[in-house]
């Protein structure tokens, strides 16, 4: 009887977490780079971003889920974002939302990679983010934070956002900047 309890303790502690945290959406962004025609990169965010994440002490297990308003892209022109937001790129009214949901996680507390399942446009694709943890600990405010930094290269024609290539290259990158506030 006390074996099973220590193995059950033992057990336990080694999928403790280290505490959940909800994204903080105003020190939250996700961002992207694109070629425009060869003559220039082209950066980009969402201004809309919420989500949760968790990881055990030891950073064995991480799950992260983000969910991002596909209508609030910005790049800093109007027109050019009516036209991002609209039925050639991200077809926001018909899929207002692009999701990520983690599944895995392979690296420490110094960073490592991130894979889940990301929906856009009504397709989900596997994607590997590559993750740095940037910092973490308490605020002036009384809370415990968590900053962490996630990168890849996505094709957009994967999702079926086909406008404008090869002039408007269907590789881009992607970087999400995310500080978490622990529950």
């Amino acid at each position: 009887m006390k074996m099973t309890l220590i193995s059950a303790a033992l057990l336990a502690s080694s999928t403790a977490f280290a505490g959940d945290y909800k994204i903080d959406e105003t020190h939250s962004v996700a961002t992207f780079l694109i070629s425009h025609l060869g003559f220039a990169k082209l950066p980009g965010r969402f201004n809309e971003m919420a989500g949760t994440y968790r990881h055990a002490d030891d950073f064995s297990t991480v799950e992260l889920s983000v969910t991002v308003n596909a209508a609030s892209v910005d790049t800093n022109h109007g027109k050019r974002d009516e036209h991002l937001a609209g039925p050639d790129f991200f077809d926001s009214r018909q899929y207002p939302e692009i999701t990520f949901v983690s599944t895995n996680y392979a690296g420490d507390a110094a960073g490592g990679v991130l894979s889940g399942d990301l929906t856009m446009m009504g397709v989900t694709k596997t994607v590997a983010f590559d993750v740095v943890v940037e910092g973490e600990g308490d605020d002036p405010w009384g809370n415990y934070r968590q900053g962490l930094t996630a990168s890849t290269t996505l094709d957009r024609t994967e999702y079926g956002m086909n406008y404008g290539v090869p002039g408007i290259p269907a590789e881009f990158d992607v970087v999400v900047y995310i500080e978490g506030v622990r529950q």
